[in-house]
């Protein structure tokens, strides 16, 4: 008997072990409520790429839970910050029979149709002239921009969104960013700004678009001002801002778990898209940036050199941190970053809207569903691929799964 205890401990531990290395599966998470977070990066036009990857996350869900499902009805949280935001709003703002004003699909759709005419093509002009217009104004009014987000979005304010919504803006008067969601907006007044303006605000990134100014009223009749400019400048990837934003819910004892701990990383199901970022080996060089002055970090052969590296060190930064934070608590598997870092001349660029780059930028977003998951290395600060856990496509079936059943879960209870 002794003996036949012994070996079933053995088996019993064996398999306990080789559990705790499985990649994350339906079994670990059935039984327990998680809170589950979308995250979408800046990059302008190239959100195309984080638009490709939702498109196939939302069929896999509606080859779970029927035609109707939305990516809205499986996030308790969507952050996005510049394109980002415009893609949160997106996929959240309500629109006929409470489904969101554009499923999934369409937002590649939206770039195609809309992208030109918001980057629109400037025509060849004298260098001197050009020169004379970079210090003129932004490189774009933002007219077709600020019609069209006001045409489909109306009177629709923060408040209302599907699920609770998280995007970050930049206050230029008092320099210091301004974190809109939906949360907050239920309770204050003054927080309670049109969806409209948010995205306006989130997406004026400088020297390409204007600032976005606007007003709110609260319940004492006192004129909130807003001078903002693109959320890109707090937080380009609002992954941290989002799990900061659920602490803080969990602190002030608003969460709607009221079991969870601020920061459990256990409990946490995130998913975080990137818009690509050039190639490492193609950035720019030292002895090149030595002979820059302020034009040449503002301005550089049509690039904006001090804008992309100040975005994509925010994104980078954000990655890093959050990695270390679900590493360090051995839940790893609980957290998907999918990032393209390979992106090399035009299709690097945060606005060039040629039917030729848009369509290459899908292809990106396709083959980035073919490449092998990838992880963050500590030691080096590197992606690297992960052995054993397949694709991104493979991690974003798994991924809807554990969206279904979260949602059934959430639904119960």
């Amino acid at each position: 008997m002794e003996k036949r205890a012994l070996i079933f401990s053995l088996v019993t531990l064996l398999v306990t072990l080789h559990v705790l290395h499985l990649p994350i599966t339906n079994a670990r998470f059935n039984e327990r409520r998680m809170v589950t977070v979308l995250s979408i990066d800046g990059g302008g036009i190239r959100g195309i790429i984080p638009g490709t990857l939702l498109a196939y996350l939302e069929a896999k869900l509606q080859e779970l839970d029927g035609p109707s499902a939305r990516i809205a009805d499986y996030f308790d949280v969507i952050a996005g910050t510049s394109t980002g935001g415009l893609i949160t709003t997106m996929l959240t703002a309500p629109g006929k029979n409470n489904l969101p004003i554009y499923a999934a699909n369409n937002i590649t759709s939206f770039y195609l149709e809309h992208g030109p005419k918001i980057f629109p093509i400037k025509r060849r002009m004298k260098y001197t002239k050009k020169i004379r217009n970079m210090f003129a104004g932004p490189k774009y009014d933002g007219a077709y921009l600020r019609s069209f987000i006001k045409e489909i979005l109306g009177n629709l304010t923060l408040s209302q969104t599907l699920t609770n919504v998280v995007i970050p803006t930049f206050d230029i008067k008092r320099l210091q960013p301004v974190i809109f969601n939906t949360e907050d907006a239920k309770t204050k007044l003054s927080k309670n700004a049109l969806l409209s303006d948010v995205c306006l605000a989130t997406s004026a990134a400088p020297t390409y678009f204007p600032p976005h100014y606007f007003e709110i009223k609260d319940a004492e009749g006192k004129t909130h001002r807003f001078d903002l400019a693109d959320g890109g400048l707090a937080a380009n990837n609002p992954t941290l801002v989002a799990m900061t934003h659920i602490s803080k819910e969990i602190l002030l004892k608003k969460f709607k778990l009221l079991d969870m701990e601020p920061m459990d990383c256990s409990r946490l199901l995130v998913l975080s898209l990137g818009t690509g970022i050039g190639q490492r080996e193609e950035r720019y060089s030292a002895r090149e940036a030595a002979k820059w002055g302020l034009l040449g970090w503002v301005f550089n052969h049509g690039d904006t050199p001090l804008l992309d590296i100040y975005g994509d060190a925010s994104s980078e930064m954000v990655d890093i941190h959050v990695s270390t934070i679900f590493q360090s608590l051995h839940n790893e598997r609980n957290y998907l970053r999918i990032q393209d870092d390979m992106l090399f001349g035009e299709e690097s660029s945060v606005d060039i809207a040629t039917l030729q780059n848009m369509q290459k930028l899908m292809q990106i977003g396709d083959s980035l569903l073919k490449k092998p998951i990838s992880r963050l290395n500590l030691e080096t600060g590197r992606q690297e691929q992960v052995q054993g856990e397949g694709t991104n496509k493979e991690a974003l079936t798994r991924f809807a799964e554990l969206l279904s059943n979260q949602r059934r879960l959430r639904q119960i209870k």
